[in-house]
């Protein structure tokens, strides 16, 4: 059966056109800044302009054309099997605070609908989660219980309107589908009534100040000021160790087509079965309804996308007899430790930082959730359930098996991804047009892709967020980062965060492999490339002195460096081989102090810039096992010494022993 497809689109943005919005072209003081604009920080954007607040929503592209505009909008309380879950790892209470909150949400977004009067396709239909195997029985009759103990008038079943038979299901009635862009597009409306502001192609690159007024730096220089400032962003773009580490993205494919409306399956349908299929449908031309079917789930940057969209298109057609595919899209969403978003106040900060993200792919109530949550706090009044979702939380005994799956995925992506072997193209030449691949180039790895017309496109394959190594997404065309899921476009733009600076060019003038000017965490991804490795040492020792010219090094201070290398080396616990020795590289205050006190040294001690060579001490370095059994967990005086000392031979060139250095196996 052949199945035809549509363009690469959304049909929630295709179908909704909005207004352009200004970027931000001076300082601005406000009494909120919002950054991010999708459903939560447009939720809580509005929440706040309702309240008198003065608000400002911060979007680096287009408002609702990310993660909001390629969801598959489902309005529901029943997210998989949730309630089970929840009962088992954090008890009864935590479940029926959950139940609550979604419930809310659902019910909310109703009544907010018809206060603003909106025409955005918003149904009642029941959610169904189902399994087709006779082992998954009972784990659906467990949610049924854990639902109903919940709160949640919850049913068992065998009866779906699915053209294929299940052996059971979760039946929850009065949910809701909805156009989402319909919806948020009135509330944007609303916020600009009354008195918010909204900045279109407004990216923001760094946190200067966080208690009040927090300091947000805007791309280009500019600064907004704000007494309270929200993250909304899909994946936190300032790093917080208690977060980052305990979030993983995952990414799906989206397929949509038209069937006739006595063929509509008349409900919300989910399985994790198959990689995850996901069904409903919504109003189209006469007669008809759009069915959308997601699937496929994937971590980002695991490849072979194409591959996915043509299994999902051809399990549609085999189920639901479509062969004309008007639209496919992909989403994406990040999952927590636990299963519970992280929504409040910011870890390792100030009380006037707060965060939302971690929705599980459930971003439609959870986001309009977020909204009542995070302005409840701004404004003093957090609802019942909101320490549910307090982002400091930490069940360290239940999340424990999560935490260190997250953790050993990263590493493997990390480390694996610069030793390992790569398929594909290993030469531009061996690209043919639409394709992409990372191959080292000058002794460097670069993201190389030849545009339809010939033209090659080379960037870095260093990702900007935290240094792990991208790959090429050939349906979508961009490259995608595996460890954190920033996602760039194939000229190194940032189309998904948490990265915030982009891919660097090597088809510019004055980007030609120079290492001054590389972003500090590229500087840290690289220089952990060939200390992991063991390898010659002069790559690590020329990046050291980068660090060493200048206090800035392309836009990121030593802090950051210092907090970018510490993420790296210190991923969860992983042991380092030497000499059969066992050594832990691990998240304690040693390691931290360590790479925090060698990166200000480089970065800050006059003392030891490059031109004092002469003070240099080489066997610092060519001390292989001195070395070995001082790095993973030096105190900070002992690694400083080692990494300035790198950093100091590297302008007289020195070639030392360290190439006699046998590899360092990092195994998890």
């Amino acid at each position: 059966m052949t199945v035809h497809f549509g363009p690469p689109e959304s049909y929630w943005i295709a179908s909704a056109e909005a207004e352009e919005h200004p970027p931000l072209e001076d300082d601005l003081d406000i009494d909120v800044a919002v950054v991010g604009g999708g459903i939560a920080g447009l939720c809580t954007a509005w929440e706040l302009s309702r309240a008198g607040r003065s608000v400002a929503l911060l979007e680096a592209r287009r408002v609702l054309e990310g993660v909001t505009g390629h969801t598959t909008a489902k309005l529901t309380a029943q997210h998989a099997l949730v309630y089970a879950h929840l009962r088992s790892a954090l008890g009864a209470e935590a479940a029926r605070r959950y139940a609550a909150s979604q419930s809310e949400a659902v019910e909310y977004a109703f009544a907010t609908a018809e206060a603003l009067s909106v025409d955005c396709e918003l149904e009642r239909a029941p959610a169904y989660v189902y399994t087709e195997r006779h082992e998954g029985v009972q784990a659906i009759r467990d949610e049924v219980d854990a639902a109903r103990e919940a709160g949640l008038d919850a049913s068992f079943t065998t009866e779906t309107g699915l053209p294929y038979a299940v052996a059971g299901a979760v039946r929850l009635d009065g949910q809701a589908q909805f156009h989402p862009r319909r919806y948020l597009l009135a509330l944007l409306e609303d916020l600009l009534a009354n008195g918010g502001r909204v900045f279109e192609r407004t990216r923001v690159v760094g946190l200067e100040r966080e208690e009040s007024p927090v300091v947000l730096a805007v791309e280009g220089g500019h600064r907004v000021r704000a007494l309270d400032a929200v993250v909304a962003t899909h994946y936190p773009i300032f790093n917080r160790p208690s977060l980052f580490s305990r979030l993983s993205p995952h990414r799906e494919v989206v397929v949509a087509g038209a069937i006739p409306l006595g063929e509509d399956p008349g409900g919300m349908y989910i399985t994790k079965e198959g990689g995850t299929r996901s069904v409903r449908t919504a109003p189209y031309r006469d007669g008809e309804r759009l069915l959308i079917v997601t699937g496929e789930s994937f971590t980002p940057g695991e490849g072979e996308v194409s591959e996915r969209f043509e299994r999902l298109a051809a399990w549609t057609a085999e189920r639901f007899g479509v062969t004309e595919l008007a639209y496919r899209w992909a989403a994406q969403d990040s999952a927590t430790t636990d299963g519970v978003p992280f929504v409040g106040r910011l870890p390792g900060s100030g009380r006037h930082l707060y965060v939302a993200t971690g929705f599980g792919g459930w971003g439609m109530s959870n986001g309009v959730m977020s909204g009542r949550l995070l302005a409840g706090l701004v404004l003093g009044g957090e609802p019942a359930w909101g320490g549910l979702y307090e982002p400091s939380r930490l069940h360290a005994g239940k999340e424990a098996a999560t935490f260190a799956s997250f953790q050993k995925d990263v590493a493997k992506h990390f480390v694996g991804d610069r030793i390992g072997r790569r398929r594909g193209a290993e030469t531009p030449e061996d690209l043919r047009p639409g394709e992409g691949a990372v191959m080292k180039l000058d002794g460097e790895r670069r993201a190389v892709h030849r545009r339809d017309d010939g033209e090659l496109r080379t960037v870095s394959a260093t990702c900007t967020h935290l240094g792990c190594l991208v790959r090429f997404n050939d349906a979508e065309r961009s490259w995608d980062c595996p460890c954190h899921g920033s996602r760039f476009d194939v000229d190194g733009g940032v189309i998904e965060g948490p990265a915030t600076a982009p891919l660097r060019s090597y088809d510019l003038p004055g980007c030609l492999g120079g290492v001054p000017g590389l972003p500090a965490e590229e500087v840290a991804g690289l220089a952990f490339e060939r200390l992991a490795q063991g390898g010659e040492g002069g790559e690590a020792h020329r990046l050291g002195a980068a660090v060493l010219e200048d206090r800035q090094v392309g836009g990121g201070d030593a802090d950051a460096f210092g907090e970018r290398a510490h993420g790296h080396l210190a991923l969860g616990e992983h042991d380092v081989d030497v000499d059969d020795d066992r050594h832990q590289i691990t998240s304690s205050s040693s390691a931290r102090r360590w790479w925090a006190s060698a990166s200000r040294s480089i970065a800050w001690d006059s003392r030891l810039r490059i031109t004092t060579t002469s003070r240099a001490t080489p066997a610092i370095i060519t001390d292989a096992p001195q070395m070995r059994k001082t790095m993973p967990g030096a105190t900070s005086s002992s690694g400083t010494r080692w990494f300035a000392e790198a950093a100091r031979t590297a302008n007289a060139k020195v070639r030392t022993e360290a190439a006699a250095i046998a590899p360092i196996t990092m195994s998890t």
